[in-house]
């Protein structure tokens, strides 16, 4: 089995390089969405939250690539990421005010209880989506300046034929300079059935993708419904920590793509909106390796997906053992459930406590 190749920290200006879109997340709290006449305001982006994280919580140098626009949700999304010590490769575009490009709008409750989340998207003619080949250098990213990670993902590649074709243009320069290259799967359905081809085309774009990698970031129902590998039905059951069925379908998708080294997701079991089950788990050189499972009361479960990729892939460029970085990406992406927004607030020593078997006792 093969195993990364992650280039050093020394002549690299980015230690981890994403490329996404980023947008405005509105959030009520736990009064339903309908209901609510006040929200509190995050920078979110699946893509922009784990190098965010990776950057605020880990000290990496860190970059992205993204769409903005020249109006006031654009200029505070600016702000935030400069302010979440990201560097901002932006293409700018204009706005009109009445056809778009514009900043995205995601809007979510937290739900209570019984009550399930709620998440509505408003993405038409978002900026994001019109990105395309040719709008960024990679060469001077890859070749001049050199990332030793690159990342994108399945929420990204979902918005339009031409954002898909910039992640597989992306892919191939971070490729031929040794970057290691990662992709969440992150699989939307309502966001790929939006776009012409719908979920027919997220398989043969993910595969696509899928055949570029070498770090594959997906639970066992984003295998199956955004690579269209078989496996049991995930419509008519819980998730649950049961890993069988997730190394069943690993085996399959490693198969049809031998480029994948490392295959890696976090598992939630609900009980409730504000009560989670949660564990994590990763294939690595031919090994399955599992954390320990934990209960967790939830603040807010925007994110906690992306906390757990941030810190699985600060503990592979720290070079740690495999089951030391998986442990601290499920640290650090429980600890994330517990703070309001989607990045991180944890500090490194609280994410090094809690993977190490730290509970939550008073810190004196």
């Amino acid at each position: 089995m093969a195993k990364l190749s992650i280039p050093g920290a020394h002549g690299c200006r980015y230690d981890f390089l994403a490329l996404g879109s980023i947008v405005q997340r509105f959030d009520p709290g736990v009064v339903p969405l309908h209901e609510a006449a006040h929200f509190d305001r995050y920078c979110s982006g699946g893509e922009y939250n784990p190098a965010a994280n990776l950057a605020k919580c880990f000290g990496m140098r860190v970059a992205v690539a993204s769409a903005n626009v020249h109006y006031p949700p654009g200029w505070w999304i600016e702000n935030e990421v400069k302010r979440a010590g990201v560097e901002a490769h932006f293409k700018w575009f204009p706005y009109d005010g009445v056809h778009g490009p514009r900043i995205a709008n995601t809007y979510s409750d937290r739900g209570w209880g019984v009550r399930a989340p709620e998440v509505w998207y408003d993405r038409a003619n978002e900026a994001g989506a019109m990105l395309a080949p040719g709008d960024f250098d990679w060469k001077d990213l890859f070749q001049v300046k050199r990332a030793r990670w690159f990342h994108s993902g399945g929420i990204f590649a979902s918005l339009s034929a031409s954002s898909s074709a910039l992640i597989i243009e992306a892919m191939t320069e971070a490729q031929s300079a040794g970057a290691v290259v990662s992709y969440d799967l992150n699989f939307r359905k309502k966001l790929w059935d939006a776009t012409e081809g719908g979920s027919a085309r997220a398989v043969e774009v993910n595969r696509r993708i899928a055949s570029l990698v070498d770090v594959l970031i997906g639970n066992e129902e984003d295998l199956q419904l955004g690579l269209g590998v078989p496996g049991p039905d995930v419509s008519t059951r819980g998730k649950s920590h049961d890993t069988r069925a997730f190394q069943e379908v690993i085996g399959r998708v490693t198969a049809e793509h031998p480029n994948i080294k490392l295959v890696a997701t976090s598992l939630r079991e609900v009980h409730s909106a504000s009560r989670h089950s949660w564990k994590a788990v990763m294939w690595y050189d031919g090994e399955l390796h599992e954390s320990a499972a934990v209960d967790l009361d939830v603040y807010d479960r925007i994110g906690g997906g992306d906390g757990f990729a941030a810190g699985l892939v600060y503990g592979l460029l720290m070079d740690k053992p495999p089951v030391d970085a998986l442990r601290l990406g499920w640290a650090h992406g429980a600890l994330l459930t517990t703070y309001p927004g989607d990045v991180t607030m944890a500090r490194l020593e609280q994410v090094e406590a809690l993977a190490a078997g730290g509970g939550a006792r008073v810190v004196r």
